[in-house]
């Protein structure tokens, strides 16, 4: 077994428990944004290459693992997230499937060429920061949560660069950035073609988005039935639980 540092611990990834994750709560824990991300993605079953930008603690790639052959590789910025990441992969065993490179995904094209991967995915900081006051304290969180080290554009520019013509671009976001994300997306020639809205239960606003793009796609946006959390009592829908047990 890997070696845990300061507050970390092992959680489990999958409901079968074949999969552990190493967590922190100081420095970064997935949330469900990145599973349902990993669900929405398509990605090839035998062969191929998916690159995952703003990787965490690797929580897509290695849910991902568990649906694909195709080598993936992910992008994380921070130092001690990025190690996370690394051990997380060991543990797992998956090192022959799934790698992990510490640096800034603006700078990532001598390392990982021009529109080599098939299928990009991204879970990027959601909240624009005008001003200090509205960081989070925990620097870790700060960057994981608003764009102070790469906005949207930097993300979607990533994106287009890394991804082949015709390859998919799969990212989770909040409604309200919707239409920046559709502008930048044409921008950078990534067509959207899917489109999912994410809401905690049944009557109240949606608090998230899955959407995918093709690179050099023609225009044809289909909007996906409405993806639902909670029943009234709090319990997980049907579709939310399969997704989140894996069933």
């Amino acid at each position: 077994m890997v070696q845990l540092f300061d507050d970390e611990r092992f959680d489990y990834l999958t409901a079968d428990q074949s999969m552990k994750i190493i967590q922190s709560p100081t420095a970064f824990s997935f949330s469900l944004d990145a599973v349902l991300l990993a669900n929405f993605t398509y990605v090839p079953i035998k062969k191929g290459t998916i690159l995952d930008l703003c990787t965490g603690n690797g929580v897509i790639p290695l849910l991902l693992s568990k649906r694909t052959k195709a080598a993936i590789t992910g992008v994380e910025i921070q130092e001690r997230i990025f190690g996370m990441a690394e051990r997380s992969i060991v543990q797992n065993e998956l090192i022959e499937q799934i790698s992990v490179i510490h640096g800034d995904i603006k700078e990532m094209q001598p390392i990982l060429g021009q529109s080599t991967f098939d299928v990009v995915t991204c879970n990027p900081p959601y909240f624009p920061t005008p001003s200090k006051t509205e960081h989070n304290q925990n620097e870790f969180l700060t960057i994981a949560r608003h764009e102070v080290l790469c906005t949207l554009e930097d993300v979607v520019k990533a994106c287009k660069l890394h991804v082949r013509p015709g390859g998919k671009v799969a990212m989770v976001h909040r409604p309200g950035r919707l239409v920046d994300i559709i502008e930048t997306f044409r921008k950078y020639k990534l067509e959207p073609k899917r489109l999912q809205f994410v809401y905690p239960k049944k009557g109240k606003d949606a608090n998230m988005l899955l959407i995918e793009g093709i690179r050099d796609g023609k225009a044809d946006l289909k909007i996906l039935p409405p993806l639902y959390i909670y029943n009234a009592d709090g319990t997980y829908t049907t579709e939310a639980g399969d997704i989140i047990y894996d069933r």
